[in-house]
């Protein structure tokens, strides 16, 4: 298949001081920097640990923090850097959705999608194969009649209070527009204070309804799920496996537990565990569990190859992780989802689906509409008129 274009990580190597603001904002924390005085080397994720230490070690001046984003595949380099000050204040932006030029183009569009939604299911039925699940992503590409502002989007997003939102600044080339990636993820991959750590993992999703009643069938469908119930699984004992030699306590609950945004139902499982000392830091730990099964599949290898084979458009960023670390290790780190690449004029929104063996096309179709439902409302488009487009798209 011929991958649409779209910029990996590595190819890119400058980033506009002047655009480096970074921003996370959870409901019991947030963090707002500016400027950009230092980029850590960039790197693969097997490099990431000893690139921060180095980088600490060598007692940079400025903020003790570094920020910035992980891409979604573990060889392509990473994009941290120190800024110039951590601010006390919000940064200014009126939460005003950008005026669109025109209608979503899909990548690819609903049927082709289902295809490989298809292919996929056939490969899992493979008994020469060892792949269990593989997350499948599409994406809708906008243009915007001016430069679109990421805080404001990231403002029309912070709406949702069970969201953690973002706006990161993303390497580009010399003379490009100034790009970010603004998304308002559910799910934290790895938080790290002193030997605590937590970790609270989202796999298995379904759409809310504007009916109280149905919201609620929908709810305990989703718990009842066999399906969904071994998606969560994956997820959970990978994390687990790659904690449990670092903890010298570390709970999981058996029965995961439902978890709320705006537009989705998700089945999440709290982990806490204690770190055993001397304590790797929270970016060398979000680098050892990314990605989980939940945003790329499992095996990851397999997954991994069978995404790059039927993706039609480079993830880049998506499904990575964004977050901070700070000298002493600790920080924070959440899945790169429910999120757009943001460049000038250009918005690409991502949205996946975790496929099984007894995965339905058009189901999965569905699923990566609804996911899609959280940046489309920012942007101030209408349902009907997204299922409208979604139709003709077929």
């Amino acid at each position: 298949m011929t991958r649409l274009s779209s910029r990996r990580p590595g190819d890119a190597t400058l980033m506009s001081a002047d655009a480096a603001t970074f921003t996370l904002r959870a409901a019991q924390f947030q963090l707002a920097t500016s400027g950009h005085r230092a980029a850590l080397s960039r790197g693969p994720a097997a490099t990431l640990a000893e690139r921060v230490r180095t980088f600490f070690d060598a007692g940079p001046k400025g903020p003790a923090l570094l920020v910035g984003a992980l891409p979604f595949d573990r060889d392509a380099d990473d994009a941290l850097y120190q800024p110039e000050r951590v601010l006390s204040d919000w940064p200014a932006a009126v939460a005003e959705p950008p005026a669109l030029a025109g209608p979503a183009r899909p990548e690819p569009a609903a049927d082709g999608y289902a295809g490989m939604v298809s292919s996929c299911v056939e490969r899992l039925h493979d008994d020469t194969t060892d792949l269990c699940k593989a997350v499948l992503a599409r994406s809708l590409r906008f243009e915007a009649v001016r430069a679109v502002d990421p805080l404001a989007l990231a403002g029309c997003l912070q709406r949702d209070p069970s969201v953690t939102t973002y706006t990161v600044p993303l390497p580009v080339d010399a003379g490009q527009a100034p790009a970010w990636l603004v998304g308002a993820s559910p799910e934290l991959l790895l938080s790290r204070r002193g030997l605590t750590i937590t970790s609270h993992p989202l796999a298995g999703s379904a759409r809310r309804s504007s009916d109280p009643q149905e919201d609620q069938r929908v709810a305990r469908s989703l718990q009842a799920s066999a399906k969904d119930l071994t998606e969560h699984r994956y997820v959970v004992e990978a994390i687990v496996e790659a904690l449990a030699p670092l903890c010298s306590e570390l709970d999981a609950p058996d029965v995961p537990s439902l978890h709320a945004t705006e537009t989705m139902w998700h089945l999440g499982t709290p982990i806490v565990g204690t770190l055993k000392s001397p304590a790797p830091s929270s970016a060398e730990l979000a680098a050892l569990l990314h990605p989980t099964p939940a945003v790329c599949g499992t095996p990851r290898e397999s997954a991994m190859a069978l995404i790059q084979s039927l993706e039609p458009v480079d993830r880049g960023f998506y499904a990575g992780a964004v977050g901070w670390v700070d000298a002493q290790g600790d920080g924070d780190w959440y899945v790169a989802i429910r999120c757009a690449r943001v460049q000038g004029k250009d918005l690409r929104l991502f949205a996946g689906a975790g496929i099984v063996a007894d995965s339905t096309p058009a189901l999965e179709v569905e699923e990566t509409a609804a996911k899609f439902m959280a940046l489309l409302t920012a942007l101030g488009i209408e349902e009907r008129a997204t299922r409208d487009r979604a139709v003709a798209a077929r």
